[in-house]
């Protein structure tokens, strides 16, 4: 046993599986950084430099993440509904309550400064209780009305697509956080896997030490390292029985934990009250939210002062009674945004959502729960596998060199 192991062939014989190992760790390892890393292309376009696969079709991922897992847990008008649109009044007018008064004044006086610094306390006083007045109401009826036709104020797919776009890293976030366990498991699989074939390689290289053996393993390992890591998570699809064994998809099994995880992030961060507001009032369909916005809010202040009768008609006439709606419709356009800029609130209603969304996705059939990381895998799964194979074979190069000694 001494002899066998000062025997210098020994240890070079031995060291075989371990280095298999090594280049399945690593070549799994620059596999899952390459598919994420980095978010820009660095190097010299169009061949010479990479960009991770994700953040290089940043588009057509947001479009898969869109229609192959949001539109399959529920529309935007339940969406929207399960925020509760009254809920959502009260938030708005107990955030801009404070502000009426002072908006008020403004559209007065910048619409009549002369005539509305003639007009008695008493009755500016009166003019501002009555816009607090009619304020809840008028709220609630807005966003009841915006509920039901939320369908024609958000381009929803557009939305979301174009958040995804614009934020890279996020997007690699909805893979990564959904997918956090399975990646850990594809690098430290690379070395299991990479050792049982280094074992196969030994026997190989012991029985036919050929020149080519060496590498052509280093490529089979890492290239058959990563296939088999990918063929682990996500099949059987659903649970099988082998003998006293019960095997599923790493991935697969792990539903109800990973849709926790998953919808958190997204009610964080991608579908918040904050984001559909601004949406509305931003987005592709902005002109029929404005619409929709004066129709509610402009006749505030014209109805309140109005309410004096001949004293307003003498303060602004009908003319400028028309002249105050526009201008208060524009005012809250301004401002139809800002309630909104409300951490806790956003979290509140995002928690009733995630709550809706955490149930449905772990009622998914295992056919679609899939999609929920499987895209990040088949967009380019090619070059991945293939770059796993090119390390491998340089690996295989390098050993038979350095180790062994050049043929």
């Amino acid at each position: 046993m001494g002899r066998l192991l000062a025997d210098p062939d020994f240890w070079k014989h031995a060291s075989i599986p371990f280095v298999a190992g090594f280049v399945g760790w690593a070549t799994n390892w620059v596999a899952v950084r390459m598919t994420f890393r980095p978010l820009e292309f660095r190097g010299i376009r169009p061949w010479l430099g990479w960009q991770g696969v994700i953040p290089s079709k940043a588009t057509k991922m947001a479009s898969i993440f869109v229609e192959r897992t949001m539109f399959r847990l529920g529309t935007l008008d339940e969406v929207f509904r399960f925020m509760d649109p009254d809920r959502i009044a009260v938030h708005v007018y107990e955030a801009v309550r404070g502000r009426l008064d002072a908006w008020t004044d403004e559209i007065m006086f910048y619409g009549h400064p002369g005539v509305w610094e003639l007009v008695p306390a008493p009755v500016k006083r009166g003019i501002r209780a009555r816009v607090h007045e009619e304020m809840p109401a008028r709220l609630e009826a807005l966003m009841r009305d915006a509920a039901e036709r939320v369908e024609e104020l958000i381009d929803f797919e557009h939305m979301l697509v174009t958040r995804l776009e614009r934020d890279r890293d996020l997007l690699n976030r909805l893979f990564l956080e959904a997918g956090a366990a399975e990646f850990r498991f594809i690098v430290r699989s690379g070395a299991y896997f990479g050792f049982l074939f280094g074992l196969v390689q030994l026997a190989v290289w012991i029985a036919w030490p050929a020149a080519w053996v060496l590498p052509v393993f280093g490529a089979l390992v890492g290239w058959a390292t990563n296939w088999f890591a990918l063929e682990i998570i996500f099949r059987p699809l659903r649970p099988r029985r082998i003998g006293p064994w019960t095997v599923q998809g790493l991935f697969l099994k792990r539903q109800k934990e990973v849709a926790a995880t998953w919808c958190v992030l997204v009610t964080t961060e991608i579908l918040t009250l904050q984001h559909l507001v601004y949406e509305m009032v931003h987005g592709r369909h902005r002109d029929r939210t404005e619409a929709l916005i004066k129709r509610h809010l402009g006749p505030v202040v014209e109805r309140a002062v109005a309410g004096y009768g001949a004293v307003a008609e003498l303060a602004v006439g009908g003319e400028g009674l028309r002249d105050i709606a526009e201008s208060v419709g524009r005012k809250a356009v301004e401002v139809s945004t800002d309630p909104f800029d409300h951490w806790p609130f956003n979290r509140e209603r995002g928690r009733v959502i995630e709550a809706v969304l955490r149930e449905r996705m772990q009622k998914m059939p295992p056919e679609e729960f899939q999609d929920l990381l499987r895209p990040c895998f088949q967009e380019d799964e090619w070059k991945l596998i293939a770059i796993g194979g090119v390390l491998g074979l340089l690996a295989g190069v390098a050993q038979l060199v350095f180790v062994f000694g050049p043929p």
